[in-house]
């Protein structure tokens, strides 16, 4: 007496299982990563006895900054306080003044595949190089002064304002775009018909986001005497008035945070729009 097998059983069988993916690229992976993280562990040379000490020390310290402020210090800094936010809000408007239209002329279908690469490398050349690093190279031009670090978030902004741009640019509806052209327009109408509205949100978060940036990063180039808040901090520092130093510290958060929250609310009303409010009856 014969088995009668279904259609369907019959095609389950003559269907083969795919083979299982091997997983040797991942491990290899994970034993290069583990491999790097140690090594470097190694190389730093790192004085294991000395952490335990760590939190006993960021104790005390906290305590001679913070126990006894001196706010006699406070106009001055407040005073120091408003340069760097003048040389991160210089340094924003340099750079976005460069940036705009270089992330443009860097995007798909609005420049020849040479001049997008070469401002695409540039961009990436800027972004390698830290402010710290630019701003040293200035001074030997402008000097210690508050322009030289404006100069430098200037430049620095450059390469991240371009790419943030570029990368907007090419995610825009290419419907309009292809209206201007279509209707006759030629490549700066394109531009500014087509494509700038509709970027225009995103650059104005971007040029915003990037002002934050410049804002902390400003407190750091103080850091070689450009002036500021961060030069302010690194003479009390390294005269040990802690409770100089715990005045800074708490104007710098206090300012960064409020610029932080003004900016991040500017930049959700732009990319969201207002709220809309319900109508109680």
């Amino acid at each position: 007496m014969s088995v009668l097998t279904s259609p369907s059983s019959r095609v389950a069988d003559d269907v083969s299982l795919p083979a299982r993916p091997s997983r040797l690229v991942r491990r290899l992976l994970v034993v290069a990563v583990t491999a790097v993280v140690v090594l470097a562990f190694w190389s730093v040379e790192i004085s294991w006895g000395r952490l335990a000490d760590l939190p006993s020390e960021v104790v005390r310290y906290l305590w001679l900054m913070f126990s006894a402020p001196d706010w006699s210090a406070l106009p001055e800094a407040l005073w120091q306080t408003w340069r760097s936010v003048a040389m991160a809000w210089l340094g924003t408007v340099l750079g976005v003044l460069i940036a705009t239209p270089l992330s443009l002329w860097s995007a798909r279908g609005h420049a020849p595949a040479p001049v997008r690469g070469a401002l695409r490398f540039l961009f990436g050349l800027i972004r390698a190089v830290p402010e710290i690093i630019i701003a040293i190279i200035i001074l030997s031009v402008t000097g210690l002064t508050p322009l030289t670090g404006a100069l430098a978030l200037a430049v620095n902004g450059v390469g991240t304002l371009g790419k943030w741009g570029y990368e907007s640019i090419e995610g825009i509806d290419r419907g309009p775009v292809e209206a201007v052209r279509a209707a006759g327009g030629n490549g700066v109408e394109v531009l500014r018909w087509g494509v700038w509205p509709q970027a225009l949100p995103e650059f104005l978060a971007f040029w915003l986001y990037r002002f934050e940036i410049n804002v902390r990063s400003s407190a750091v180039l103080g850091l070689i005497g450009v002036g500021g808040i961060g030069d302010m901090l690194t003479s009390y520092t390294q005269y040990r008035q802690w409770s100089v130093v715990g005045v800074l510290l708490i104007v710098v958060v206090v300012v960064t945070v409020a610029i932080d929250a003004v900016s991040g609310a500017l930049r959700r009303r732009i990319m969201e729009g207002a709220r809309v409010r319900a109508v109680e009856s």
